[in-house]
């Protein structure tokens, strides 16, 4: 992996918990708060400062305001949901570019969580069977967890 150990260290336990709340309000209310998305940036904005090198910081920083644009204009063609693109453009920046092929992996392993016995934690809840609307806010934050996880494990 091309994140290092060191900078996924730093970023995971501040990170992790921000991954597990969206993925859990996406799916129960089919919502990303604001304030989760918010705090990601904010935990990037500071943190990246020490676990980054100095010249790699207004990169990263890029991609957040790359993939907000983007992401702005996939909800306007009704691609994505809003939160999603905001939450998408927040974990932007914890990603290195090295690591994008398997940042892919990830995600398409995540999207197939829908299918999966998982489904029986929460049987009731409508974002299982809302057809053509599934809460992305369980795959874009699981990715982030992953990645960074994996990160810890076997980055350089």
């Amino acid at each position: 992996m091309a994140i290092s150990a060191t900078t996924a260290l730093w970023f995971l336990p501040f990170v992790l918990p921000i991954c597990f709340y969206v993925a859990f309000t996406d799916m129960r209310e089919m919502r990303i708060p604001n304030h989760a998305v918010v705090i990601l940036a904010v935990i990037f904005l500071v943190l990246g400062l020490i676990a980054l090198p100095l010249a790699e910081y207004p990169w990263r920083l890029a991609t957040l305001v790359a993939v907000l644009v983007v992401g702005i204009f996939l909800n306007a063609g009704g691609l994505v949901g809003a939160g999603d693109a905001k939450f998408a453009a927040a974990a932007a920046p914890f990603i290195d570019p090295g690591d994008f092929r398997l940042l892919i992996a990830l995600f398409a392993a995540n999207l197939l969580a829908k299918w999966t016995p998982m489904r029986r934690l929460a049987p009731h809840w409508d974002s299982w069977e809302i057809k053509g609307d599934f809460p992305m806010g369980l795959s874009l934050g699981g990715t982030l967890a992953l990645h960074l996880l994996l990160g810890v494990a076997y980055g350089t």
